[in-house]
């Protein structure tokens, strides 16, 4: 094994070694974590709330098991490849060794540690981001055809895992076109590589077709609850934290690809920088769905900062560089990652508010973060739904529907009792068995609903009570209520359905 080859295996074991030692045991899996788990139990070409990927990759996590360890291990393993992914595009744009080891370190010591310790499509999205930029530099090298079709591919992967990526073709293509590399829309190779890319995505497309395009309403829906709270200062503040540790990296780059005569040919990476946050701006986009984009950079500022750094009294810059990455994440390992009980955040909230790690996408600010309120109370939710479903009559005769998809997927994960909970919320629309018929009904609901849920569905059962609730203070599930109703009175698979028929109607 080569020094250079034995570096870059260090790199990623300690990746893998930082995510699994990042989040303290008493959190659960997060709530999305349940729902794209559930996916793999009902593999379609498309979802009300994502692309098909994650399904597949959910089904694989099931088949090894479906520990917390498997399903901990692929947005890690997602955040390993874009590491060696930018080892590469820094090979491919000659950077010595030096340049290597800033990269990776700038690329490890990053946001990416937090975003790569929850199973969600972000991870496998700064991936296909990452790699679809460093087939476009192995192109701009060499010119040959044959880029242009992986890059085809690497995309339509990217878009059955997130349509985030659509925004990366929004602000490279104009790029593109103020640049000298405007020819190669005059390759004949390149919209046959366009047609293998519709071809591999329009099983999708075909699917959302078919169910009148469910994701229109999905960004609609985010639009209304949670969009309209972003503002542009918010969002520039966390472009600039994401990758602090490499903030002056990415800003070398985006010098170097404007004046530095070795990357003239990479200059729409420059464009397309400005031209992919103005598009995520204007949309009001979370922040982190730019996260894609600063990786490659650092590729760049490495390759530009070794260059820079090589000669005279600025070699002693070098381990500075190397450091300052390792250095702010030492302080922000104590904040930014689940590693520190809720009572540990609460008594230090001045750390985590000055930070805005206390902001939750309603735009108010609560005890604790929204991913770690996130994380909590479904063990809990589990085994008490398990409990209440063993008291009623014909357990098996027992339907059990909540409020939200995390409620359902975490009863479904957690669960001794085999149980299959659904919801009208996201994809548990669909997944509603009445094939059998039903005489009990669990339903869990906030607290807010405590005396209507009781006053609504009682009638139609013989008997009701409000069976257990959330106690843990710190979840956002607090105090979510668990009824329990049996003997029903009516057909409910008949109600059921027509539940399901007016939820559909109104998407």
């Amino acid at each position: 094994m080569t020094k250079k080859a034995f570096i870059l295996v260090g790199f990623i074991i300690l990746k893998f070694v930082l995510q699994y030692t990042l989040i303290s045991p008493e959190y659960d899996l997060q709530r999305d974590e349940y729902l794209h788990l559930d996916l793999g139990q009902h593999l379609e070409w498309g979802y009300l709330s994502v692309p098909p990927l994650t399904s597949w990759i959910s089904r694989i996590i099931y088949l090894l098991g479906n520990s917390v360890f498997w399903v901990k291990c692929f947005p890690a393993l997602f955040g390993a490849l874009t590491l060696l992914v930018v080892w590469k595009a820094i090979e491919a744009l000659k950077g010595n060794l030096f340049a290597l080891i800033l990269g990776a370190t700038g690329v490890l010591f990053s946001c990416l540690l937090s975003l790569n310790t929850l199973y969600q499509p972000n991870s496998f999205d700064v991936l296909s981001w990452t790699t679809f930029f460093y087939i476009v530099i192995k192109y701009f090298n060499s010119e040959n055809p044959k880029w242009l079709f992986v890059a085809a591919l690497v995309f339509a992967l990217g878009f059955l895992n997130k349509y985030n990526i659509v925004f990366l073709l929004l602000g490279f293509l104009p790029a593109i076109l103020l640049t000298k590399q405007r020819n190669v829309f005059l390759q004949k190779k390149l919209y046959y590589a366009v047609f293998l890319g519709l071809l591999l995505i329009s099983p999708n497309l075909l699917w959302q077709y078919t169910n009148n395009f469910p994701v229109i309403n999905h960004l609609k829906e985010l639009s209304d609850t949670q969009l309209k709270h972003m503002n542009q200062f918010d969002f520039i503040q966390s472009q600039i934290l994401f990758f602090i540790g490499s903030l002056l990296v990415i800003i070398s780059a985006l010098y170097a690809l404007l004046f530095y005569k070795p990357f003239k040919k990479y200059r729409a990476f420059f464009w397309a920088f400005f031209f992919t946050l103005t598009l995520f701006m204007s949309f009001k986009a979370k922040d982190y769905y730019a996260i894609g984009l600063y990786p490659i950079y650092i590729s760049f500022g490495s390759v530009f900062l070794a260059t820079l750094l090589n000669t005279g009294w600025k070699r002693y810059l070098q381990p500075i560089a190397i450091a300052m990455p390792v250095c702010f994440f030492i302080p922000m390992y104590n904040v930014a990652f689940p590693n520190k009980s809720p009572e540990y955040i609460v008594k230090h909230s001045n750390s985590y508010k000055a930070l805005g790690l206390l902001r939750w996408e309603d735009g108010t600010d609560h005890a604790i973060p929204q991913d770690y309120a996130d994380m909590l109370g479904w063990k809990e939710l589990a085994k008490k739904v398990d409990a209440v479903y063993g008291t009623l009559p014909n357990p098996k005769q027992t339907l059990i529907i909540c409020d939200n998809y995390g409620q359902a997927g975490a009863i479904n994960y957690y669960t001794k009792q085999g149980i299959k909970a659904v919801s009208f919320n996201a994809d548990y629309v669909n997944w509603f068995n009445l094939d059998q018929q039903y005489t009990n009904l669990i339903r869990v609901k906030n607290y807010q609903e405590k005396d209507s849920e009781i006053e609504e569905t009682s009638p139609y059962f013989e008997s009701s009570s409000i069976a257990d609730s959330i106690t843990n203070p710190y979840a956002r599930e607090f105090r979510t209520l668990i009824f329990a109703f049996s003997g029903a009175k009516i057909d409910m698979n008949e109600r059921i359905q027509y539940e399901i028929d007016e939820v559909k109607n109104n998407h």
